[in-house]
């Protein structure tokens, strides 16, 4: 008997042992990563870009973080709804090698101020602006993502003089000419306010990735569904994000935005209708459009190599210059 009670001894044993390393290493794992946030320096493999500690830029009383790293042409990206500079870290070091990168905070969210009363993507265009003048960049290329893409067009069209090119990910054209949400997602976002964390934690990772990669690749969602829990928002300044988007409504203003523009879609997206992206494009008078079959909405999450490589090459492309006078000469 006493033979036979000993493996299942060990197996307790192992198991208590196993939760007391796990309630010992949980908590410096935390303190190890908000430590590696903050810290000013941190060691890196030899070619990957640096990021530089948090800066911040004020438009009025809201102070806007971001950071800077790489060198070369500027090039600003711009996250969506719920997502702060840590969204782009698929690919932010990739394109650091060729650019001088600069991630933001949108207000809201992150180490950037929640400021109280209504947004839109005009005022969040502004804060970019803001970015801009602090950093004593001129000029830039821009890429947003959803929401950023909406605040990416408001840029361009208040300011066409800071924008170089435009990289439109997974955005709409806004106003009557878009596309509505799918339907499974309008559900999403009509309940979240009465979900759990966890819950609205688990649909938000189902909705912005597409079923297959979710299938294929789980710790892709494993990886997004940790970002989002080390960074939370407050339900104030997610519905003000929330609510920017959905009055985001140039009037078809698009026409006057003459930079050269690389329109990119996934056609599994479950949060904006695939079909959105060829009328913006459509809308644009200086526009290509760039399809990643099978991809959801954080496409670059996904497919990061793939993503990188067509928006590198876009950037760099000196044809696409060459089309921009020819789209100027047209509007004028």
């Amino acid at each position: 008997m006493v033979r036979s009670r000993a493996p299942h001894w060990v197996t307790r044993v192992g198991r208590r042992a196993r939760r007391a390393r796990f309630a010992v290493e949980a908590p410096l794992r935390q303190l190890g990563h908000r430590l590696w946030e903050r810290a000013p320096v941190r060691l890196r493999l030899p070619g990957t870009p640096g990021v530089g500690p948090t800066r911040f830029a004020r438009n009025g009383p809201v102070a806007v973080a971001y950071d800077l790293r790489g060198r070369g042409s500027p090039l600003v990206l711009i996250e969506g709804v719920g997502v702060g500079r840590w969204g782009w870290e698929p690919v932010a070091a990739r394109l650091a090698r060729r650019f001088q990168v600069i991630t933001i905070d949108n207000r809201g969210i992150g180490a950037s101020d929640t400021a109280q009363g209504h947004y839109s993507t005009r005022m969040m265009a502004d804060d970019v602006l803001a970015v801009l003048d602090h950093a004593g960049i001129q000029q830039a290329s821009v890429v947003g993502t959803s929401l950023g893409g909406m605040i990416a067009q408001e840029l361009a069209l208040a300011h066409p003089e800071r924008v170089d090119k435009l990289v439109l990910v997974a955005t709409i054209p806004g106003g009557p000419r878009s596309r509505p949400m799918p339907l499974p997602t309008t559900y999403l976002f009509a309940w979240a306010p009465f979900m759990t964390s966890q819950a609205k934690l688990q649909q938000f990772v189902y909705a912005t990735l597409a079923p297959q990669p979710l299938r294929r690749r789980p710790k892709v969602a494993r990886r997004l569904a940790a970002r989002k829990l080390t960074h939370p928002q407050s339900p104030q300044a997610w519905r003000a994000q929330t609510e920017a988007g959905m009055l985001f409504n140039p009037l078809g203003r698009q026409r006057r935005i003459t930079q050269p523009t690389l329109v990119v879609q996934g056609d599994a997206d479950q949060v904006v209708d695939p079909g959105n992206a060829e009328v913006l494009a459509g809308l644009l008078p200086n526009a290509s459009l760039q399809r990643f079959d099978g991809a959801g909405h954080l496409l670059y999450w996904e497919q990061p190599k793939r993503f990188v490589r067509i928006v590198t090459d876009f950037l760099t492309d000196p044809a696409t210059s060459a089309r921009e006078s020819a789209a100027v000469r047209r509007a004028g």
